[in-house]
């Protein structure tokens, strides 16, 4: 039957509630091409994508598919590294709407949800119960339920918390004819009258348990599958899991009983990958939080085989984890701007760093445990330093483990980590021979890998480096998997242990588990979905696993010029190919952080970082315009991206997507020309400059309602608005006025530069004399030098030509000045492009010189605070009053320094308290919350935690704010005044 036509779609769309996408339009096509891909290695576009509201949705879905003989393919948070959410069918992201906590019983302790509910959400709202839900990936912040059952998901404490199976009540799930149904605890009589019904169910539980309780059946399953010791076996369908769990040992028998009372379908869906039903609810078991006290013994070798010489040791102490970092991870945090700072418990150089995990309820408990185990190991001579982390510092160090697969994504070139054998499993016993045997075959195939995560579980995520984007390359993927699964055969492993089979180890199962265990996967695919509707080609019937890969094999990549340097990266391509999909800036405000602001509001895929980076490299690479960047589909993505930079920092793999939207903005413009409301924004300063010549007009057009309101529809901004007004005079000309009347000769802390950025030097004039006063009080000589403006409005913009002129002209006269005296910024986003995009956008010649500015520029709260650790001044100059600050930090200032610096600042004076608001942008970022189409998304990010957080807070508390933005986006908001940091500092000091 021919693929359904757009008509048909239509009619489908007529009774869908969600979003569908299908045609080929702008919007719908970037659709499909976001939708093309997850966090493997696997690109294929989909006939649509489906965002169903409601269970209905659903059901229109499943009869559309049965109807056309077309597939559905199960998503959530797409971070799936076997391919098993890409494919030629419809995708169906439940993500955005079906991610409700619908009940919570705390006596019986168990939970039901939906699935798009996200782990570590569930376990923030389940922690004032006392609970939390066990199993925990390294994608735990974005890992959604259903995406878990579908991997039967286990993580890092899995050796205790067990995997998703262990802990699946029951199910609700949608059956391939449309009839609802509970996978739930069956008894004997239960199973059996379920099997008499005359429907699809009945035939699942008869068809099924006629197949298990055949002793033949149950000789191939014991000979076939994984052996018993092996915790982690998520290879093809777990009918082992149900025959153990559930059938006769002895069918002989006249009257057989079971060997266990119950029987439950959920077994067999854990891990099935959405292949067997569609989940729309889950009921799941629930733990007790863990002693409250942990400690990390992070031991150091000299070798992988060493590390897993120190696991047998560290599991023989029954810990609550044992995982391995290796060298190959943590050069990678080297210089990071987030994970560099995470080092601090490492020493040397080890090769591999085994990290064990103990928990307890007392000091005395967790370090008896720590001597005992670094006492066993020292016995046995392994490893050279053993450092025990406690506290908050746990957590550091596990983000550096959790964040290897972004981490290695940050090499150079095209041979690439790639996942292939990363899911491969044997037991415990077995791993330190099966890596042995795995070194001599990568080694013999030239061919360099990682090797990190689960040691403790028998589970090393081992990532070999491979160019896919060649033939050689392309048939070393098959022949690595090919020979690794010889060696899984031999340990009687796993082929997948919680990464899944997907489109990637499918093709291998039948040499792993047999021809005869195989067959019987088919059977219950064949059994559950016999049209195969539900993700179709994955784990059985998969295409070769070599095929439909990211890149095409043979394709030149044309050489494209840019406005900036991305010499770091190679070239922006390749920036947009380290998106490895892994979907941390799918992470939502509960969570925390920054990446990605507009996703965070809307939870649409289409917004995250992730897609932006796709499209993108779709277009840089398959593009057949001469102008790569000439296409409406990267615009549309691009549209809601903040350019916070939010994704510099936080991105394991550091994917500026900031700086690539400047870039492509520019070459769109280049082709189409830059638009009226861009060009006056982008000339901001130039405005403001002229209008400063007479601000008292400027300022009664800005504020007489009719004018402004004309003035604001022309400029395509939002009414609800207010145009920010002008100082009666710039800071420029106030600071010339006032130097002539300052009589103060000798400043014992020296100079001081200022940069005078445009926003400070025309509207927050009054922040700036606060800010000279403070620095002069405080012994320092200011300097106003000679300079442009930053450049920030051109480059919120894309407008790149006028800010490269911009740079260029600043380093030349930024240079020439004495390079001993600092230059300090007061407004974030205008002194950091000094040590950011002035760094990309200088000819090479001048590099050097923009270095030392760079090093030399700092944010007046840096600056302090530096100050403030070298003693240059007292608490007796400032006020003794006692007040509560609450801090909201600007984007840049978190992703490119810190807000350790404006606390310390700000907590100088001696009762000063200082708290820091969990909030990521505050949805302002410039111009973007003044246009008019924008204007809704950003007050929906201010309100995910900033406007409610300041709105609780009471008066006498101080809000403040460095970005000029954020003070505006807090104004329109909440109504109230957020003060800069600098302006907080100078009220509390003592004239």
């Amino acid at each position: 039957m021919p693929n359904p036509t757009i008509t048909s779609f239509q009619d489908l769309q007529n009774n869908f509630k969600g979003e569908l996408y299908f045609d080929n339009s702008v919007e719908h096509n970037a659709q499909k091409i976001i939708y093309s891909t997850d966090a493997s290695v696997y690109q294929e576009k989909p006939l649509a994508v489906a965002i169903p509201k409601n269970i209905d949705d659903l059901k229109a879905l499943i009869t559309f598919a049965n109807q056309f003989k077309i597939t559905l393919i199960p998503r959530s948070a797409g971070t799936s590294l076997a391919g098993q959410v890409v494919g030629k069918g419809i995708v169906v992201d439940i993500s955005k709407y079906f991610t409700n906590i619908l009940e919570i019983n705390e006596k019986e302790r168990w939970v039901r949800v939906q699935p798009g509910v996200i782990r570590d959400d569930l376990n923030a709202t389940l922690k004032p119960f006392g609970l939390m839900f066990g199993p925990e990936t390294s994608t735990s912040n974005r890992a959604m339920i259903g995406g878990m059952i579908g991997n039967n998901s286990c993580g890092l404490h899995s050796i205790v918390w067990g995997n998703t199976r262990d802990h699946l009540i029951s199910t609700n799930v949608i059956l391939s004819d449309r009839t609802e149904a509970i996978f739930e605890e069956k008894t004997k009589e239960q199973l059996f009258e379920k099997a008499s019904q005359k429907n699809l169910e009945g035939q699942l539980y008869g068809k099924i348990f006629q197949m298990l309780n055949n002793p033949t059946t149950q000789q191939i399953i014991e000979n076939g599958f994984p052996k018993k010791s092996l915790t982690r076996r998520n290879t093809g369908y777990a009918l082992d899991i149900l025959a153990d769990s559930a059938f006769f040992k002895n069918s002989e028998k006249a009257e057989p009983t079971l060997e266990k009372p119950t029987f439950n379908f959920c077994q067999l869906l854990a891990g099935s990958e959405g292949t067997l039903a569609f989940v729309t609810e889950s009921k799941l078991n629930l733990l007790p939080l863990p002693a409250s006290i942990s400690a990390l013994v992070c031991i150091h070798c000299n070798s992988i085989q060493e590390s897993l010489q120190a696991n047998l040791i560290a599991l023989a102490h029954k810990p609550m984890a044992s995982e391995l970092v290796d060298k190959f991870i943590m050069d990678f945090t080297k210089g990071h701007p987030i994970y560099d700072q995470n080092r601090f418990f490492i020493t040397g150089d080890p090769e591999a760093i085994l990290m064990v995990e103990f928990m307890a309820d007392t000091e005395q408990e967790i370090d008896s445990k720590a001597a005992n185990l670094i006492a066993d190991l020292v016995k046995a001579g392994i490893g050279f330093a053993h450092p025990v982390i406690k506290g908050e510092h746990t957590k550091a160090a596990w983000d550096v483990r959790k964040a290897g697969l972004g981490l290695i994504r940050n090499m150079k070139g095209d041979v690439q980590p790639v996942n292939l054998i990363e899911d491969c499993a044997v037991s415990p016993e077995d791993l330190p021979a099966y890596i042995a045997d795995l070194q001599s075959l990568l080694k013999k195939l030239d061919v360099q890998a990682s090797y990190y995560a689960h040691a403790g579980a028998g589970e090393l995520h081992v990532e070999p480096m491979v160019n896919l984007k060649t033939e050689k390359g392309k048939q070393l993927l098959r022949t690595i998997l090919a020979e690794t699964t010889e060696l899984v055969k031999k340990y009687k492993g796993s082929l997948s242990g919680e990464h899944g089979d997907g489109r990637l180890r499918g093709e291998f199962i039948e040499s792993v588990l047999g021809k005869d265990v195989y067959q019987l996967l088919k059977e219950v695919k064949t059994i559950f979905d016999p049209n195969g509707i539900f993700n179709a080609n994955k784990i059985v019937n998969t295409p070769p696993m070599n095929e439909f890969l990211r890149y095409e094999v043979g394709v030149k990549n044309a050489e494209i010029k840019t406005y900036f340097n991305f010499d770091d990266q190679v070239d922006i391509l390749k920036l947009a190919e380290k998106c490895s999909g892994s979907g941390d800036c799918r992470k939502t405000e509960i969570t925390g952080g920054t990446m990605c602001p507009s996703y965070m509001a809307t939870r649409n895929e289409h917004d995250t970082t992730r897609a932006r980076a796709n499209v993108l490299r779709n277009f840089l690479t398959n593009s057949d315009q001469e102008n790569r960047f000439d296409h409406n589909e990267i615009k549309d993505v691009m549209d809601l991206c903040l350019s916070c930079k939010g994704c510099k920092a936080e991105c394991p793999s550091q994917v500026d997507v900031g700086k690539m939207k400047a870039e492509f903005l520019q070459h769109y413009y280049d082709k189409n020309g830059v638009p009226f409301r861009t060009k006056m924004i982008g000339n901001f300063t130039k405005s403001q400059a002229l209008a400063s010549i007479v601000p008292s007009v400027y300022n009664f057009f800005a504020g007489n309602a009719l004018i402004s309101s004309i003035t604001k529809s022309i400029l395509g901004f939002s009414q609800k608005r207010t145009i920010p007004k002008l100082a009666n005079t710039t800071l420029r000309n106030w600071f010339k006025k006032w130097k002539t009347k300052n009589t103060k000769i000798a400043y014992k802390n020296g100079k001081v530069y200022l940069f005078c950025d445009e926003f400070t030097n025309y509207n927050d004039v009054e922040i700036g004399q606060k800010a000279i006063q403070l620095l002069d009080k405080l012994d320092y000589e200011v300097i106003i030098p000679n300079h442009l403006e930053s450049g920030r409005t051109y480059l919120s913009k894309g407008m790149v030509k006028e800010a490269k002129a911009i740079a260029i002209e600043n380093v030349k006269l930024l240079s020439a000045m004495d390079q001993t005296i600092p230059i300090l910024g007061i407004e974030p986003s205008a002194i950091l492009t000094l040590r950011d995009e002035y760094l990309d956008l200088v000819p090479p010649d001048m590099l050097i010189k923009a270095k030392i500015i760079a090093k030399n520029a700092f944010l007046i709260d840096e600056f302090l605070a530096n100050e403030i650790d070298a003693k240059k001044f007292e608490k007796s100059d400032f006020t003794q009053d006692k007040r509560l600050i609450k801090l909201h930090g600007h984007c840049h200032q978190k992703a490119l320094s810190s807000m350790v610096f404006t606390k310390k600042m700000l907590s100088f004076p001696q009762n000063y308290e200082v708290q820091l608001i969990p909030s990521g942008c505050c949805g302002m970022a410039g111009s973007f919350g003044y246009e008019k189409e924008h204007y809704d998304v950003s007050m929906k990010i201010g309100e995910l935690v900033l406007f409610p957080t300041i709105r609780l807070q009471p008066e006498a508390v101080i809000i403040a704010a460095p970005g000029t933005s954020c003070r505006h986006q807090i104004h329109d908001g909440t109504g109230r005044n957020a003060k800069h940091p600098v302006e907080i500092l100078w009220e509390a000091f003592l004239d």
